[in-house]
């Protein structure tokens, strides 16, 4: 479950070398309707590949034997949305909850990579299965929803090496370093400041440095979004290949140690990396933040007796249980605007450069805690819509939309060439 986490202290690393400004343009209408979408805005989005780098609608799969054929039922994802929406490629995050599957990582890792391979093969004729640049580029020229996949949190490798090569053959390509857990080898934003907890003082171990290596020779994205200050610094020294930040902010706008501080932008830049821009409320507006955490003890008391509750009956409480009750809780708080959202991508423009901000919804995974006029993948057009709104030329909405993902992916995969050549 994508749960909250309290504020942590910032760390005092020294300044990133400044990266090449980019100048925020001057917008032409910065209160755009979200609901309204121009004719010109539909023909700047659908120009686009338009990829989104993290979706939790795998859970769904799994847990409700859900299929994207069908409606949406309350969530964000499915077919139909996605061609609305003119969505070219998706991750698939395969995301294990350490607390409901402990022991069995890697089983349930392998159930949600299956699920997403068994989508495919029903509706072949709506998507493929994709693990390269070429290949989204090829599903778009055939009018399918290219599916990628990417494991959200290291603990799915169970410390292993070669676990973690199976993966990469089975179609991952990126891997979230942490998620809200820290492991042996690497510190997570989720612990960052709470007492007690396990904590690597250099921000990965050798076998974690061993980790973000070896992704590099086998072309797997390192995803930093969900580590803590420490680890991110870590993985940007060790790192050979851009980095990606699959579902993150910007700290400046919303005080979330899982958001990114200015040098992090600033250092992602320079790695020639990207900033995936997550949708989560919590994460793009610092007073909805504020409301969230006010009633977070009351959230977690109420899971807490949810989970006691199907323990005494016998039950495995699921992702979508939790999912529930959480959205019953946010339904309590305004929604922020679309603005909240385009504000974050400005921020990361302005800060690291328009080459290194993309989008990364977490669509099925915030319990329904996304701005105004975003309700599911079909609502994609109205970012677009705002962009150029704010004076973004259509070529800039192009790399935000997809085109900035792909050439960090194309430099990955350069770079495991070179490193399998031994030319690294």
């Amino acid at each position: 479950m994508k749960t909250l986490i309290s504020s942590a202290l910032l760390l005092g690393f020294v300044s990133v070398a400044a990266v090449p400004a980019f100048s925020s343009p001057q917008p032409r209408n910065p209160q755009v309707n979200a609901d309204t979408v121009s004719a010109e805005a539909l023909k700047v989005h659908d120009s686009a590949i338009v990829i989104d780098t993290h979706c939790d609608v795998t859970q769904r799969l799994v847990d409700e034997n859900f299929d994207l054929v069908g409606p949406l039922n309350g969530g964000q994802f499915n077919f139909e949305s996605a061609k609305k929406g003119n969505l070219g490629a998706e991750f698939f995050s395969i995301w294990v909850e350490p607390d409901l599957y402990k022991g069995r990582d890697a089983h349930r890792t392998l159930e949600l990579i299956d699920a997403v391979y068994q989508q495919a093969a029903k509706h072949p004729d709506q998507m493929m299965m994709a693990f390269t640049a070429d290949d989204i580029e090829r599903a778009h020229r055939e009018h399918k929803l290219a599916a990628l996949m990417g494991i959200e949190g290291g603990h799915s490798i169970e410390n292993s090496i070669p676990l973690l090569r199976d993966y990469y053959r089975l179609g991952v390509r990126y891997m979230t370093l942490t998620w809200s857990n820290s492991l042996d080898w690497a510190n997570s934003s989720g612990d960052q400041n709470k007492p007690g907890a396990p904590h690597n003082p250099d921000g990965l171990t050798p076998f974690g440095k061993q980790v973000v290596l070896e992704m590099n020779r086998l072309g797997m994205m390192v995803d930093i979004s969900h580590v803590a200050d420490d680890t991110f610094w870590a993985a940007i020294q060790t790192t050979k290949a851009p980095v990606i930040a699959s579902h993150s902010d910007a700290r400046a706008i919303a005080d979330a140690p899982r958001n990114m501080t200015d040098d992090m932008l600033r250092a992602v830049a320079k790695n020639g990396g990207v900033v995936q821009v997550n949708y989560y409320s919590a994460f793009i507006s610092q007073d909805y933040r504020n409301a969230s955490n006010a009633q977070s003890a009351e959230v977690a008391k109420a899971k807490d007796d949810l989970k006691a509750k199907y323990a005494a009956e016998g039950k495995q409480v699921t992702y979508g249980d939790l999912e529930k009750l959480e959205r019953s809780y946010a339904d309590r708080i305004p929604r922020p605007p679309l603005s909240a959202l385009i504000d974050n991508i400005d921020h990361i423009a302005k800060v690291a450069g328009i080459d290194h901000v993309g989008l990364g919804s977490d669509f099925d995974g915030v319990s329904g805690q996304l701005p105004q006029g975003i309700d599911s993948a079909a609502d994609l057009p109205k970012i677009t819509a705002a962009l150029l709104a704010r004076g973004y030329s259509p070529e800039d909405c192009r790399k935000i939309l997809g085109g900035n993902l792909l050439r960090v992916l194309r430099d990955v995969e350069r770079v495991s060439h070179e490193m399998q050549a031994g030319h690294e």
